[in-house]
């Protein structure tokens, strides 16, 4: 029964008697007499043998060992097949959402730049159409007489600017990285 379970298990797992033998540490011929009846293996070679062979001791001392022919092999190879592309497509689905997320989040990002952008300008085409008129209306409040100058700012700050630019570039990069390929 022993040498049955042995022989066929090392067949089975696709190993010549020599691999066998170099993965116990063993020679060649002390797996030929397992096999063949002629000698057993000690308790603690009986435990590595039955490591290296991915089964139990109880297997290999006595329940009998059934090894797949491979008629069964096409029928599970189609499951996993079948299996690996249903996973696939729930991988692509998780992805494109993802992508569609990402994208939404830049567009509304970018959206929300130029608008600040849009309304900071606005503001500073206001001041400076004030200050045009000021200078071109001498008789209006400030005008070209010294002490009466009223300064009037909006606040422009250049740096502002550079940050929005750059946000504006950073979202537009995501939008592209994001499109459908």
């Amino acid at each position: 029964m022993l040498s049955e379970n042995i022989k066929k298990l090392r067949i089975a797992k696709g190993l010549s008697q020599e691999n066998l033998a170099i993965k116990l540490n063993i020679v060649r011929q002390t797996v030929s007499k397992w096999e063949k009846g002629l000698s057993v293996p000690d308790s603690q070679m009986l435990i590595r043998l039955a490591q290296e062979l991915d089964t139990s001791v109880n297997v290999l001392l006595g329940e009998t060992v059934e090894v797949d022919d491979g008629t069964d092999t096409y029928a599970k190879l189609k499951q996993l097949a079948e299996n690996l592309e249903l996973l696939n497509s729930q991988i692509a689905k998780q992805n494109e959402l993802r992508r569609k997320t990402l994208r939404a989040v830049f567009i509304a990002m970018l959206v929300i730049v130029f608008g600040v952008m849009f309304f900071s300008l606005t503001s500073h085409l206001h001041y400076f159409y004030a200050v045009s008129t000021l200078q071109e209306n001498i008789s209006a409040i400030g005008g070209y007489d010294g002490p009466t100058d009223i300064y009037v700012s909006s606040a422009f700050n250049p740096i502002m600017f550079i940050v929005l630019t750059t946000l504006a570039i950073v979202f537009s990069v995501g939008i592209y990285f994001t499109r459908r390929k």
